[in-house]
């Protein structure tokens, strides 16, 4: 049997964003926002007036840690941080916190990815743009 699941489209790739953008305008936080799929390859960049150059960067690493891990990538930050420093070696370089999951109807279909202010405020703009889907 072949199984079905749900997938961003050009829709969601404007709309999550647009959501993260207006949380981040709201505190005035200049942040780079990126939507990825499921496979962690980017389908929108946002970056903000006043956000270094390396928020691209990095906002893209977290939307593909996030997306790839199926976690939000603080999980892997306080896996580290809390000495499991084998983990470095991994695969991923977005461990920090600002990368959250979209999930719908249970599966991880792709994720958002934040980067300019401090972890938490990177997050809390995330969840801003994945919470459309995530509910």
């Amino acid at each position: 049997m072949m199984l079905t699941k749900p997938v961003l489209t050009v829709a969601e790739t404007t709309q999550i964003p647009a959501a993260a953008r207006a949380e981040a305008e709201k505190n005035k936080w200049a942040v780079t926002i990126v939507v990825a799929d499921d496979g962690g390859h980017p389908l929108a960049m946002l970056r903000l007036d006043g956000c270094a150059p390396i928020g691209a960067y990095i906002a893209t690493e977290k939307a593909r840690t996030a997306a790839l891990g199926r976690r939000e990538s603080k999980q892997y930050e306080d896996m580290i941080n809390g000495g499991r420093t084998a983990f470095l070696s991994a695969p991923l370089s977005g461990t920090l916190e600002g990368g959250v999951p979209v999930i719908v109807d249970g599966q991880v279909i792709g994720a958002v990815g934040v980067s300019g202010v401090k972890a938490d405020q990177d997050a809390q703009v995330a969840k801003a743009g994945a919470s459309l889907l995530n509910g």
